[in-house]
């Protein structure tokens, strides 16, 4: 069973995890904080897995060349991920096997209340993620599928690898409201600190300030996603990743400006005229 480090209580989970997972609350109780959350459901925990396993994570990190890493360097995003799989040292083998064991997808479905799990075993779009000083990761809703097998992404899981963070660092993990308009949460990349979210067309989040660690560190994290192969919500159309409207509201502005600028003085009286009362 799971290892809980409150005496004489016992999760309510039907698969034996052994002594790779802690946990300091029933699972229960992580299940309703996940489906209570705002703005959508999401879960940290902290002290999750073994330092020791991680610090060996964080030891086999591959060298920065391009043979192990793709370079995501374009307007709304700076960071680099792991090119493959088979780049995992034995740390990160065992851990990959374990989170995509049956036990832990139970784990997960006990607390999401998503059912019928499926990993990744390829490790696509996921795996190492590091961030150096300058990078960013504007705020948006994931792909919706993985690119090869079209499953369905439903959860994402970050298990933070940063020692010592400090908050001036910058790297919190924000979630937005559903709408895209405003930070909500903001999640602090602590060392062995896992974040757990669902991944749907309301889930916005990113890490949108620019980190500011010094020059020798960056954020690191490393990312699994979960899918299904359908949901009873129906099909949707696949997509990559898609931009909070925030990102674009300033060129809105500016159109609008532009507009009021040229627009007869009447003629904007009467428009207003129309305009449907603010809801707040």
């Amino acid at each position: 069973m799971i290892q809980l480090e409150e005496a004489g209580k016992v999760p309510n989970v039907m698969s034996p995890l052994g002594d790779t997972v802690t946990l300091t609350e029933r699972v229960e109780s992580l299940a309703l904080r996940y489906r209570d959350a705002k703005p959508f459901p999401y879960l940290t925990i902290d002290n999750m897995f073994s330092s020791a396993l991680l610090d060996q994570l964080i030891d086999e990190i591959p060298p920065m060349t391009d043979a192990h890493w793709v370079h995501h360097d374009h307007e709304h995003e700076e960071k680099y991920g792991q090119r493959s799989a088979l780049d995992l040292g034995q740390a990160g083998f065992r851990l990959t096997t374990f989170l995509h064991s049956a036990a832990f997808l139970y784990f997960l479905s006990e607390v999401t209340g998503i059912w019928r799990l499926l990993p990744d075993p390829y490790l696509q779009g996921s795996g190492y993620s590091l961030m150096p000083t300058g990078s960013k990761f504007d705020v948006h809703i994931d792909r919706n599928t993985a690119y090869e097998t079209g499953l369905l992404r439903r959860i994402a899981l970050i298990i933070y690898l940063n020692k010592d963070w400090q908050h001036e660092y910058g790297g919190q993990l924000e979630l937005w409201k559903p709408e895209g308009t405003k930070c909500e949460v903001a999640i602090e990349p602590l060392f062995n600190r896992t974040a757990i979210f669902e991944v749907s067309e309301r889930s916005y989040h990113g890490v949108p300030a620019t980190i500011k660690a010094p020059f020798a560190r960056s954020r690191n994290s490393f990312i699994v996603y979960y899918h299904t192969a359908s949901t009873d919500e129906g099909k949707v159309a696949p997509h990559t990743s898609i931009y909070a409207p925030a990102h674009y509201q300033q060129n809105q502005r500016t159109v609008r400006k532009l507009v009021k600028d040229l627009m007869p003085p009447v003629l904007l009286r009467r428009l207003r005229k129309f305009r449907p009362p603010e809801v707040r």
